[in-house]
C-alpha cells in the first residue's frame, strides 16, 4: 500500500541561477485589483511552510503563471497586505 500523498496545486519559478523550482500553492489573494499567489517549497512529498513566497499571478489558458514582483516597494506593500489579511500583524 502506498503512503498517503496529498496533492497540491503547483507552479514553477526560475531562481536567479536559472534553475526551475516547483512550488506548492498555499494561498491566493487579491490586492489593489491584482491577483497574487503564496507559494512554499516542496520537499519530497511535503511542503515546507517555514518560508513563504509571494508572486503576482497572471492568468493563462492553462491556469496561471507566477511572476516575480521586482519592485521592492510594491513587494513590501503586498507582503504587508497579506499579513494583515492573514491576521499576523
Amino acid at each position: 500500500m502506498a503512503d498517503e500523498f496529498q496533492e497540491y496545486v503547483t507552479f514553477t519559478v526560475t531562481n536567479k541561477d536559472g534553475e526551475e523550482i516547483e512550488m506548492a500553492v498555499v494561498d491566493e489573494f487579491e490586492f489593489e485589483k491584482k491577483s497574487y499567489v503564496v507559494g512554499a517549497l516542496i520537499e519530497g512529498d511535503t511542503i515546507n511552510e517555514d518560508g513563504l513566497y509571494i508572486y503576482r499571478a497572471k492568468e493563462t489558458e492553462d491556469g496561471f503563471e507566477a511572476e516575480k514582483i521586482t519592485n521592492a516597494i510594491d513587494y513590501e506593500k503586498v507582503v504587508k497586505a497579506y499579513m494583515e489579511m492573514d491576521g499576523e500583524e
